[in-house]
């Protein structure tokens, strides 16, 4: 069955089943920081978008294991090198709930109890009481839509891009693109403050723009980039953040929304291109 592409967002409880979900990658996110060796960017600890949601990939920490958020049937599932697998229903539980059963999963298949990362105080709230089935799914129906647009703008950049990637932390998923050039002054060392990048990224909605958005960011920000011209119904946003924003509901107003988006991001490379990076000699 064909699935509508980029759909409606705009179901009540977007906000609770969003921050219901939010606080479970957290909890999946720390066993990716917890387990994982570094990585520049934090990219050991960020998820994976999947057909059915979100996932670890596999982790290798004695027990190699996987954990899925699969939104399709709103349920936890971990799976180890074993065979041993964990089905647990997501039904609006608390993520410290949550974290409690991953955790005695994994130590019953083998994990040495000391890998299980503690559980931060930001993923112990009680979730809400109105996150529903149906809203996850849509949210994975437009994660992969948005995933599939990212993938062709990567398939086209010829240097570093970082992996598609959902962050724990702000809930939002994300493509940095990585130039190779580092800011004058900046420790080289120091990836995360002195690599030129590029981010393309896609939230459900935050505190500085409570409907889900699109954002294109730049570090550091050219100081000419706001003045470039955009498409209708994106805009430059310069408090709180600097960047360009387009909100969803505008995009899937448009007659094609992939190909908006395809042409906007291309925009905001080349633009990215052009005031980023040293002229050649």
């Amino acid at each position: 069955m064909t699935t509508e592409r980029f759909p409606r967002l705009d179901d009540v409880s977007l906000g609770e089943t969003r921050d219901t979900l939010h606080a479970y990658a957290r909890v999946c996110g720390d066993w990716a920081t917890t387990c994982r060796l570094p990585r520049k960017h934090w990219w050991q600890g960020s998820l994976r978008p999947a057909l059915s949601g979100l996932t670890t990939g596999v982790i290798y920490a004695g027990v190699d294991f996987e954990l899925e958020l699969d939104l399709r049937r709103s349920e936890l599932r971990g799976r180890t090198s074993d065979d041993d697998e964990l089905v647990e229903p997501l039904v609006g539980q608390s993520a410290h709930a949550l974290a409690a059963r991953i955790g005695d999963f994994l130590t019953a298949s083998g994990l040495d109890p000391a890998s299980v990362p503690a559980v931060r105080d930001a993923t112990t709230e009680a979730t809400g009481a109105n996150y529903t089935a149906g809203c996850a799914q849509t949210i994975a129906r437009a994660w992969a839509d948005v995933t599939g647009a990212m993938t062709a703008l990567r398939a086209g950049i010829r240097e570093e891009t970082s992996p598609i990637q959902v962050w724990p932390h702000h809930f939002d998923l994300s493509m940095v693109w990585l130039p190779g050039e580092t800011i004058p002054g900046q420790d080289p060392n120091d990836p995360e403050n002195a690599d030129k990048q590029m981010n393309f990224g896609f939230t459900l909605g935050d505190g500085m723009v409570p409907e889900p958005y699109f954002y294109v960011t730049a570090y550091p920000s050219p100081e000419a980039f706001t003045s470039l011209a955009l498409p209708a119904g994106t805009t430059w946003r310069t408090s709180g953040f600097t960047g360009a924003v387009l909100p969803y509901a505008s995009l899937i107003a448009s007659r094609d929304p992939r190909g908006y988006l395809l042409d906007l991001w291309n925009v905001l490379l080349v633009a990215g291109r052009q005031h980023m990076l040293a002229p050649a000699r």
